[in-house]
């Protein structure tokens, strides 16, 4: 099963050019949109997505749906990057080391459950 805006999206992410949408009043979005869901401008273009961000807010799961068994436990996690938030998966972190305000670079990489492509957060470099 293919989303085509977010399977090109994370397509972009994966080779180092991840981006997000704008607004002429500065709003940002994720793909696939037509209009700003804040504000409804049809007018959007593709800004360059901040080389890292921060996390807001995670959860260590123990217990996964059924698409993620093969990767428990892990932790999950929204980032604050620039004007957009994102959710992912964290990786080449200890779940004990994985705070309010780390930072952290943005990438795909493959559910090991179903081999399937997803977000995911590594710590940002130096």
């Amino acid at each position: 099963m293919t989303d085509t805006g977010y399977d090109e999206w994370l397509a972009a992410v994966a080779d180092g050019e991840g981006y997000y949408l704008a607004c002429p009043d500065g709003h940002g979005s994720l793909p696939p949109r037509r209009s700003c869901p804040h504000c409804g401008a049809a007018e959007l273009t593709e800004e360059p997505l901040p080389g890292t961000g921060e996390i807001l807010t995670f959860t260590e799961v123990h217990v996964p749906a059924p698409e993620f068994a093969d990767d428990a436990p892990y932790v999950t996690a929204i980032a604050s990057f620039g004007p957009v938030k994102l959710t992912g998966v964290v990786r080449d972190l200890p779940a004990d080391g994985v705070d309010l305000g780390t930072a952290v670079s943005v990438g795909a990489g493959t559910n090991a459950t179903t081999g399937e492509q997803l977000l995911v957060f590594r710590p940002a470099s130096e």
